[in-house]
């Protein structure tokens, strides 16, 4: 990375936007705007359209007009993948402005951000745009005077709420799968992390995405979000973000349509450590990174290390040292590992989880306070506090921020208690030599995704879905194109 281009960047102004509604670029219908917050300084970088109920409507309206007369679902596969191939070219051809816009929106490191977020988003939209034109139907086994025949039809107009962590990585795991089957989208992005996939789905409109097929609309969850959750003409809803909101918008479905629901929500992942681990200098630097990278603001981070407990003071002092070497500061340096938490909300929520641990009998081993305050932006020391019994409040309520609980165990069993006691199920991990121990553990711990001797990295061509509540259905692979098609079947007398 060429640090002078990205200092170039930092210093473009960037004009308000507007949603982005049948092909063009609009207004809210009241005129109203929200003031965009950077994480870095807490200074306003722009605005954005502060969406209506109206607006939203309006893109929805949009979206099932180009569905209905098939401008592009009744395009040939090889068309609709020009058209998405192109997406992705575009995206990597404005890499690091994309990267750099989304940074100075959400605080994330440069590093991570250039390869999550534009080098993410284009493999995936390129991922399905190959795959589109190799999905066929199904000839069902009949007697030999019928013709059964499956058909796999787009679902019509989905509607897609992302959030702010991730959002063209995230977003591009909907958009993908959803746009290559011929549906059309309407996307609601987080309040406060728009600009990116905001300039994202312009660029799909450079690409010939013809108009109406892509639709966002910003503004505020409780309202735009609302009313595409209530719509009567959204078939589809997929949403990554919070349980809470996720119960709202299952409910919203049971009182408009019974729109299918897709979630993929919170996490308190385990990263179970065994004594027998092939390398635990290593074991712990991931553990580090697992956690930290991003602020922690990773929904599948390694929030709770479980440790066992003939190692568990060696190991903690080995994470806490490879924690030390981290970086936090300006998410725009090339030096930084830790960027900025989101917002000051986050922030307080943060450094109230680690009150709470403190006064529920753990303790700080690091960090635990907001650091770099001088530069207006929103930042946390990485923390690690021992003492974390599985039922305390750290152990069971997802943070979303630099915070690690640690806890002992003794045995196989225990550890799979304990990785097993929250009610959630999107990741784990466990590290160990021992090829039964690790395969005990994938059928133990309840969970969408598990590592073993690792931890993250698992790319696009596996599926990324949660188990108890944190979620249903499944992001990534091909897996994710169920959500978007209907089955069909033809049933012939010849």
């Amino acid at each position: 990375m060429d640090q002078s281009k990205i200092d170039a960047l930092r210093a473009h102004p960037i004009p308000p936007r507007g949603h982005v509604i049948d092909g063009q670029i609009v207004p809210a219908s009241d005129g109203a705007t929200m003031d965009v917050l950077s994480p870095l300084n807490g200074q306003v970088l722009t605005q954005v359209a502060k969406g209506t109920a109206r607006d939203m409507t309006a893109a929805i309206a949009s979206a099932r007009a180009a569905f209905e007369d098939k401008r592009w679902c009744g395009q040939p596969p090889a068309a609709r993948k020009k058209v998405l191939l192109k997406w992705a070219e575009l995206i990597e051809a404005n890499a690091l402005e994309l990267a750099v816009l989304g940074v100075r929106d959400n605080g994330t490191e440069i590093g991570m951000a250039l390869k999550a977020e534009p080098g993410s988003a284009a493999g995936t939209i390129r991922y399905y745009a190959e795959a589109l034109d190799k999905l066929y139907g199904e000839i069902a086994p009949t007697p030999g005077d019928i013709l059964g025949m499956i058909h796999k039809e787009p679902v019509g107009v989905v509607g897609a709420i992302i959030p702010w962590n991730f959002p063209m990585m995230i977003g591009a795991w909907k958009l993908g799968p959803a746009l290559a089957l011929g549906n059309s989208v309407v996307l609601k992005p987080a309040e406060t992390a728009s600009l990116s996939l905001m300039r994202m789905t312009e660029l799909a409109l450079e690409a010939g995405l013809p108009p109406g097929v892509l639709n966002a609309v910003t503004g505020e969850g409780a309202v735009v979000g609302e009313a595409m959750g209530l719509s009567m003409d959204v078939d589809v809803l997929v949403f990554t973000g919070s349980g809470g909101t996720g119960r709202r918008l299952m409910e919203y479905s049971a009182r408009s349509n019974m729109k299918r629901v897709y979630l993929e929500l919170g996490g308190k992942s385990p990263n179970i450590v065994f004594a027998d681990a092939p390398n635990l200098d290593e074991a712990a630097k991931v553990a580090a990174g697992g956690i930290f990278r991003n602020a922690g603001q990773v929904c599948v981070a390694g929030s709770r290390l479980l440790v066992e407990a003939s190692i568990h003071d060696e190991f903690v002092a080995a994470v806490t040292k490879a924690t030390a070497t981290m970086r936090v500061g300006d998410p725009l340096s090339v030096e930084t590992q830790i960027g900025a938490v989101n917002s000051e909300v986050q922030l307080k929520q943060n450094l109230g989880f680690v009150d709470i641990a403190k006064a529920e009998g753990g303790e700080v081993i690091t960090g635990g306070d907001r650091i770099l305050q001088e530069t207006g932006g929103y930042f946390m020391a990485p923390t690690i506090v021992t003492g974390v019994t599985r039922d305390a409040t750290l152990a069971q309520q997802e943070v979303f921020g630099p915070v690690l609980g640690v806890t002992p165990f003794e045995t196989d069993e225990e550890a799979i208690q304990i990785a097993n006691s929250t009610v959630y199920g999107l990741a784990g991990a466990a590290w160990t030599s021992n090829l039964s121990r690790a395969h005990k553990m994938v059928r133990g711990v309840r969970t969408g995704v598990m590592h073993i001797n690792t931890y993250g990295g698992a790319d696009g061509t596996v599926p990324l879905g949660g188990v108890g509540q944190s979620g249903n259905g499944s992001d990534k692979s091909l897996h994710a194109l169920e959500k978007y098609v209907n089955l069909k079947t033809a049933w012939i007398k010849l």
